[in-house]
């Protein structure tokens, strides 16, 4: 359920914008960089849900085949996922800015958001092996 109301409250934003000539100007390509990233982002977020449906699916199905009472569960509470987004919201965030004050846009803005989603990446790698060890 509350994951219902994130998602209508998220396609109700745009909604609450206003057209007036007092409101700062958004940059078109700006905006197409930034829904193409976002888009992307949900495209490969679903790929990724349905290829571990897929392999549950067929642990459980091998399971069954090879007469286990109980089909082996792989879901185990995850911790560290809200550590996950906070790494990947920060890195677009910063590559935005960094392509905001390096106009005009083109194809070395997509390096920067790739160089900065890399390196939230690595940071939250280097998190996990350092909460690993303790």
């Amino acid at each position: 359920m509350k994951q219902l109301i994130r998602v209508l409250t998220a396609l109700a934003t745009p909604l609450t914008v206003q057209a007036q000539t007092t409101t700062p100007y958004i940059d078109r390509d700006l905006f197409a960089v930034c829904v193409t990233i976002v888009g992307g982002g949900f495209v490969l977020l679903f790929i990724l849900e349905v290829i571990k449906r897929l392999f549950d699916f067929l642990l459980k199905r091998k399971a069954l085949e090879l007469g286990l009472q109980q089909a082996p569960t792989t879901s185990q509470p995850n911790y560290t996922s809200p550590i996950k987004w906070f790494a990947i919201w920060i890195g677009l965030g910063i590559g935005l800015t960094i392509i905001y004050y390096t106009f005009p846009l083109g194809i070395h803005s997509l390096a920067i958001m790739s160089f900065c989603l890399a390196a939230s990446f690595l940071s939250y790698f280097i998190f996990l092996k350092q909460s690993a060890n303790k």
